[in-house]
Formats: C-alpha cells, structure tokens, sequence
C-alpha cells in the first residue's frame, strides 16, 4: 500500500485493524427498513425512473411521474437555474476584509471547471437538483499529487449509502458505499466523498422531499390523470343504457362492450347512436364546475410551490398577484427561498475543502441590481461618497475600465474629513 493511498483513504487502504475496531452502523434508526417513508432514510429505489410508491390516491409517485407535472419542472428549473447562476466565491476573511483567492484551485474548481464533462453551470444545477428531488448530493473528489481537491465527479444519490462511526474521543465518522460510474464500488471515507445534505432531522442525511411529501404530489398526479381522460374519452359524461325488457347477463355485457367500442374516445366523437330492443341512453350530469376542478388545480399549484419553497408567481400562478414591488419580491426570493440553499452548499464546501482562515461565500449581487435608473443612482452616490473609483462603477454595468489615475481614484467629499483632524486645504491639499 503507497503512501498516497493510505492518504486518500479508499476502501482498500484503510488498515485492518481499523476495520476491526470501527463499528459502522446505517444512519437508518433502528428497526427502519430502507426507503421506509417513516424513515429518515432518502432514495430507495422507489424513487427510480419506472419505479413508484403508491399513494392514498391510487397512483404511484416517483421522480419520473412528479416531474411530468408543468408546477414541479418549473420549480425545478427557477431554483437550480438561479442557483447555479450565483458564483460561489473563494476568499480569505482578516482584519481587513474579505480577499478573493482567484488563482487558488479550489476557486477554479467551484467557479470554472469541476470536471471535464460539466460546466460549473451544469454541475452546480445538477447539484441543487439532487437536493431537491432526493435530499442528498454525492460527489467523488480526486486529488492531485498534493492531495488538493482536483475534480468532483457526481454520483448517483440511489447508489450511494450512509453508514456512521462514533468514538467517545473524535466522535461521529462518515462513510459511504458508493458505486463509482465505471462501475466498481467500495466503502470511502468522508474526504472522499462530497456530501450535500437537504434539510435533515437526524444530520446524516437529507430527508427526500418525494417521499415525505408523496400523498400532496399524488393528489396533483391523480387529478392531471383524470383531465386526461376526460379528454381522452371527448369529454364524454358517463352514461346508463336502461330497457323496459328483460336483457340477460352476458347480452348485458355485450351491449356495453359494444357501446364502449362504437362510441368511447376521441376517434369515435360524433357518431350517431342507433339503439334497438327498447334501449334508451341517459347521460350522469357531471360539472367539472360544480367540482371545482379549477379551483383544485390551483391550489395543487401552490401545494408545489409551498414543496419546493417557491414564489406561486415564478410558477406563473398570478391569480392573486400583485405588481407593486418586483425588486422586493425578487430580493425576497434571493433571501428566503435561494439563501439557505447557498448558505448549505457554501458551508459545505467550507468544511470539506477550506483551508483555515478560509470559506466560500455566493454572490447574489446580480439578482437584486434592480432596474437601471436605481442602480445608476446607488453607484453615483457610493462613487460620490468615496466608497467605490469610476472603474468599479463602470464595472457594474460590464464598461471598460477608464485605467490610470481618472480610473482608480477614490473621491472624499469636500466638506468631509477623518475624525479629530482639520480639513485639508483645498488650494495646497495640506
């Protein structure tokens, strides 16, 4: 066994007689079955494409069958969307502020190229995406000679599993056996692998939204299940064939086959009915209205956006939107709904791959600029105040730097000065 194998930790590597003395458990409790909803378990495979949990409803519920509704993939795509377009910014905090670390790898690992298939868009959306329809994100990290943190390889939240440790002394441990995508596996310790959790109730694991939430995403399945086959059907209300004569058990099911055939589904709308033996037809008054099927639309809209912790009206759901305050609704998404999922991914990060006196923070700045007439007057008046140079106003609207002195020059107001001292003179500057 090499020495860089001893240091990465693999399966493999770890010695013996620390297999021997560790004790891993499931983060499972005791006695909870794997996928279990009652759990705090998230995955299964349950939740794979094809593969559903039966809800009250009668329908299955699986990530395949709660994306297929329009308020989930939208909800889907406004939060990873944003989130991944937010840098997450390297940088070193002292007494004089806060430093970006632009040339450290660690900040061209997280804001350029985490791996050679995924741009740091793709893999930051995929990134929240794992959080959101499983609760947990998994990331294989590779090393360089120097053991930094070269390539973050995302795996399969299905294939993975938690297993803990715990000792009096150092306390918990994680582990994780996880199949890699050229198909081997192994038990890894915790610096190799990158573990994003979700919200958690035990802080092991992510809870999965899909599963806890199955009977709300049900009821949303079930009722685009029955438009569909209303429609299906040519908004056909059912029907009764009743007689004055006596009509036998299988001509019964004759006749019912035979009306189902001749006059069920779109490619029969129209057809005239020709009914003999004394058959009259009655249709059952059914009112979508009376049901309130819109109404119960709706609100299975906001049930998906309080899921997910979605504005109802980025999900285009306006019927008691107002339009006074865009930039504070907007503020409010960054602040309620995008910054704890920041402040979970940035941390993370941090505790995984920080050196000391570092951490990793994101930058929403972009998302809450507001129109262009507020932001021209916030910049002049930081430029006017001293507190930004021309270039860096510049800067904020993507202009070209001025350079030189003109640039770079911070401006104190005339009739302001440092606390305890006289004003300079404006004639001499002494």
């Amino acid at each position: 066994m090499g020495l860089l194998d001893f240091l990465r930790g693999s399966g493999a590597s770890v010695p013996s007689r620390a297999r021997q003395e560790r004790v891993l458990t499931s983060s499972l409790p005791v006695g909870a079955a794997a996928g279990s909803a009652d759990s705090f378990q998230t995955g299964g495979t349950w939740t794979s494409f094809g593969i559903g949990s039966p809800s009250r409803s009668g329908v299955k519920v699986s990530e395949r069958t709660t994306m297929a509704l329009p308020a989930v993939m939208q909800a889907l795509r406004i939060l990873t969307g944003v989130f991944a377009m937010v840098p997450m910014h390297y940088v070193r905090r002292d007494g004089k502020g806060i430093h970006r670390l632009e040339e450290d790898p660690l900040y061209k690992l997280m804001n350029e190229r985490p791996n050679d298939v995924q741009s740091q868009y793709d893999f930051r959306e995929i990134l929240l995406g794992d959080i959101l329809m499983t609760g947990n994100f998994y990331a294989y990290v590779s090393r360089d000679a120097l053991m930094r943190p070269s390539v973050l390889t995302r795996l399969d939240p299905l294939g993975v599993q938690d297993l803990q440790s715990f000792d009096r002394q150092t306390g918990q441990q994680m582990f994780y056996d996880a199949t890699l995508p050229d198909g081997s596996s192994g038990r890894f310790a915790s610096r190799d692998i990158w573990h994003v959790r979700g919200m958690s109730r035990n802080g092991l694991q992510g809870l999965n939204p899909i599963s806890f939430m199955k009977e709300a995403f049900g009821e949303s399945i079930a009722t685009a299940a029955y438009v569909q086959s209303y429609w299906r059907n040519n908004a056909q209300p059912p029907v009764i064939l009743t007689s004055d004569k006596k009509i036998d058990g299988d001509v019964r099911q004759q006749i019912k086959d035979d009306w189902k055939n001749r006059f069920s589904g779109v490619d029969n709308a129209g057809e005239p009915a020709v009914l003999g033996n004394g058959l009259k037809a009655d249709y059952m008054r059914v009112s979508n209205k009376d049901g309130q099927l819109v109404e119960t639309r709706t609100m299975q809209v906001l049930d998906i956006a309080r899921a997910w912790g979605v504005p109802p009206h980025l999900l285009f759901e306006l019927s008691k939107a107002t339009f006074g305050n865009i930039e504070q609704q907007s503020l409010e998404f960054v602040i309620y709904h995008l910054g704890p999922h920041f402040s979970r991914v940035s941390s993370k990060a941090a505790h995984a791959f920080a050196a000391s006196g570092c951490t990793f923070i994101h930058d929403p700045s972009d998302l809450v600029k507001g129109g262009f007439l507020d932001r021209a007057q916030g910049i002049a008046a930081l430029r006017n105040g001293g507190v930004m140079s021309t270039d860096e106003g510049r800067a904020e609207f993507n202009l070209n730097p001025v350079g030189g002195d003109a640039g770079g020059e911070i401006w104190r107001p005339i009739n302001m000065g440092i606390s305890g001292q006289p004003n300079p003179d404006p004639a001499t500057g002494n």
